[in-house]
């Protein structure tokens, strides 16, 4: 039986570290079908600063913090050798077939398949949170600039601010979550070329340990 699609969302986060292209490299090592998702990052922050400013309403914010998402995926492919665009998830079974990386522009994707009455933040972490339900059983790696304790849950991370309060809520219940940070960096390439996932997996039960004062 062929295994299910690993999903790794790339935070936008790490386009200021001397990380970003040793993360890329890693990735590209995969031995499993693979999606990049990549995070809004700088981009994203643009939209946030000039809202208030400019005067454009939650909706166009919406929009653009979604293609501010594609900025940084387009960012990402430059970097990488086998990274390639994609809108669909015809276009990233068809990438994967061909030995290569897709890189998701969630754009498309995200806006036809949303509700009208969808008010969710749009954050990279749901935006991830949410294609993973696509797929159900793709575990989904969240590359962050922090390294989250061992034994921690999903509510205590969200309730750290680890992930947005979405995040959680967007999730399937088959998709089970990592967090890689960058101790995880240096086995990266190893694990990936291995078909698993960095990082520590993050549980759904109830908060212990180092973040369960901020869930309380």
């Amino acid at each position: 039986m062929t295994k299910p699609m690993l999903i790794v969302k790339f935070g936008g986060s790490s386009i200021a570290t001397p990380d970003l292209r040793k993360w890329v490299q890693s990735i590209e090592k995969t031995g499993r079908p693979l999606v990049i998702v990549p995070g809004g990052g700088p981009f994203a922050n643009t939209v946030r600063q000039f809202q208030t400013r400019i005067g454009y309403d939650a909706e166009a914010a919406y929009r653009m913090t979604l293609l501010a998402m594609e900025q940084f995926g387009h960012a990402l492919v430059a970097l990488g050798e086998k990274l390639v665009p994609a809108r669909t998830l015809e276009a990233i079974e068809s990438a994967q077939a061909r030995g290569l990386v897709p890189v998701w522009m969630p754009s498309d994707m995200i806006l036809s398949g949303r509700n009208a009455d969808d008010t969710w933040s749009v954050t990279s972490d749901s935006v991830a949170a949410w294609l993973a339900a696509q797929v159900p059983g793709s575990p989904l790696c969240l590359i962050k600039q922090i390294d989250v304790p061992a034994g921690s849950s999903l509510q205590a991370i969200s309730a750290a601010g680890v992930v947005d309060g979405c995040f959680v809520a967007l999730l399937h219940g088959s998709t089970r979550v990592y967090v890689a940070g960058p101790s995880d960096l240096a086995m990266s390439g190893r694990r990936f070329a291995e078909g698993v996932l960095p990082g520590r997996e993050v549980s759904s039960e109830q908060p212990h340990g180092a973040f369960a004062e901020a869930a309380q």
